[in-house]
Formats: C-alpha cells, structure tokens, sequence
C-alpha cells in the first residue's frame, strides 16, 4: 500500500508514518517460511498444523478472543492462564493489546478512527496494513490498556504483554531438539505466517464477502472458508450481532471447531457460565 493508497484510505486525514522495523519483521518471518520447501518433511508438516491449531484454535479463538476478549465463559484462573499462554505463542501481540484491540473493533466497528483495522479503509489495510501504520492510540500499552482494565491489573498478564515474542526462543530451541531445522522452519516460521493470514482474513474478508443471518449495524459477514481456517471465527456476522456469546457456528452446518473444545471442557467440569445464543440458552442450563 503507498502513502497515497493509505491517505485516500482515511478519507483525506493526514497519512500515518509507516514503520519499517515493523515492516523488516514481518518481512523476515515470510522469507523464513518461504524456505519450507527445501526443509519438507510429514513430521515437519504435522507439527505446523498441529501448532497452528493449538496456538490458533486453542490460544487465540478460544482463549484470547472467547474467554478474554468477551468472557463469554469461565474456567480456573490456572487453566486461563494456561491459555492466554499457547495464545501469546502464537506471534499475534500479548493478551491485553489484543483484548483491548478486539474490544475497540466491537465498540467502533467499521470506524476509521477508532477501530484498530476498520474494514471501511480497504481490504489490506484491514487484513495487515493496520499494523505497519501504528497508530499510537492502539499500539501504546499506557493507551490500549484502559479497553482492559481487567487484564492490565494482572501482573501474569502484563508479563506476556510485555515478554510474548521471547516465547519462542523456547519454542523454537524445543522444536531444533526434536526435529531439527526443519521443524523450526514449519513449527515457528511457516505456522506463524499461516496463522497470522487466517487470523487477518476475519478482520478483512468477512467484513466484505458472505452471508448475513442478522441485520447487525456493520458489515460483518458468515464466510465459510474463513470459518474452516480460523476454527470457526468465520462465522463473523453470527459473533458480530451476539459478541458475548461462546458460539460462533449457530446452524447445523455452521461448523465451528473452537465451540467444540469449550464442549470438551465443558464435558470434564473445566468450562462453566458457557454463554449460549438466545433461543438455545433458554432451554439449556449451562
């Protein structure tokens, strides 16, 4: 995107500085993964997938976003934090940035100034661009962290806002001991480019393309493929008109893999007040 492309983005408003050790970051991590190829293996291929579920469904669809992010169900303070740990593995910021982001994004959806990645200045400004044009009042823990006041008043919480990119030094030594350089190449590299993508396309292709079931105030859409990649997250308009709730997938067909692991937690005692879509809830005692 050119300065020119970012200006007309903000309607005229005076463009943003870009950052170029942002930019020098996220370039290296791509040219990383782009080695995948000569570093191929199935065991290599497994242990991305398996990685990008964990740190993606897991940490962030489950944790960062369901439980953190809306509280749309609880568990023991030690498993949460457990969770809010697999989701600063995956590369996407530390809990209270991303909380207090996502909350922005519900409180002003679809606002040039207020919303981090609003959809209305374009499709890469909302999938990635919004984050190599940091503006201050999202990217400014002093700032952000008052959309989180819950989180920022935890000292665990405020550690991983502040340490989550020196996780994967571990990460990355334990992956080099049980499969070399070629599990670091797909478990650290090519899983966190995959995963930072899939994560974008809800912020950029479901507020532009698929199907409303409700008439929310924003252009939030139900985007199937989006939905498969992101564990359910795609179904976008479904979360846009009932945000608090742990269900994202609400037809049959809607399917939505992160709602079946808080099933899971749900079945052994571990997830407990599950927030439920209207017309479910009423027959449910959850």
């Amino acid at each position: 995107m050119t300065s020119n492309s970012v200006d007309t983005a903000l309607n005229g408003r005076q463009s943003l500085a870009f950052s170029w050790t942002t930019a020098a970051f996220f370039a290296a991590i791509h040219a990383l993964a782009l080695l995948a190829p000569w570093f191929f293996s199935w065991s290599a291929l497994g242990v991305a997938v398996f990685l990008h579920w964990l740190f993606g469904s897991i940490g962030i669809c489950l944790g960062y976003h369901r439980l953190l992010t809306h509280r749309s169900f609880q568990v023991p303070k030690k498993l949460e934090y457990a969770i809010a740990l697999l989701g600063a593995l995956a590369m996407q910021g530390g809990p209270i940035f991303w909380v207090a982001g996502h909350r922005q994004h519900h409180l002003h959806t679809e606002d040039n100034d207020k919303d981090p990645y609003s959809a209305r200045r374009g499709f890469w400004w909302s999938h990635m661009m919004w984050v190599f044009y940091p503006q201050k009042k999202f990217f400014d823990c002093k700032i952000y962290q008052q959309y989180a006041p819950d989180l920022a008043k935890d000292g665990f919480y405020r550690w991983l806002d502040t340490y989550f990119l020196l996780l994967q030094i571990p990460v990355g030594v334990l992956l080099y001991l049980l499969g070399g350089w070629s599990f670091v190449i797909y478990g650290v590299f090519l899983r966190a480019v995959l995963l930072w993508h899939s994560t974008w396309l809800i912020n950029s292709a479901s507020h532009m393309t698929g199907y409303r079931t409700f008439n929310s105030a924003d252009n939030s859409r139900n985007l199937w493929w989006a939905a498969i990649l992101t564990y359910g997250e795609g179904w976008h308009n479904n979360h846009h008109a009932y945000p608090n709730v742990a269900k994202a997938g609400w037809k049959w067909w809607e399917i939505d893999m992160t709602w079946w692991a808080i099933q899971s937690l749900k079945t052994v005692g571990l997830a407990k007040k599950i927030v439920l879509p209207p017309r479910v809830a009423a027959d449910s005692k959850l």
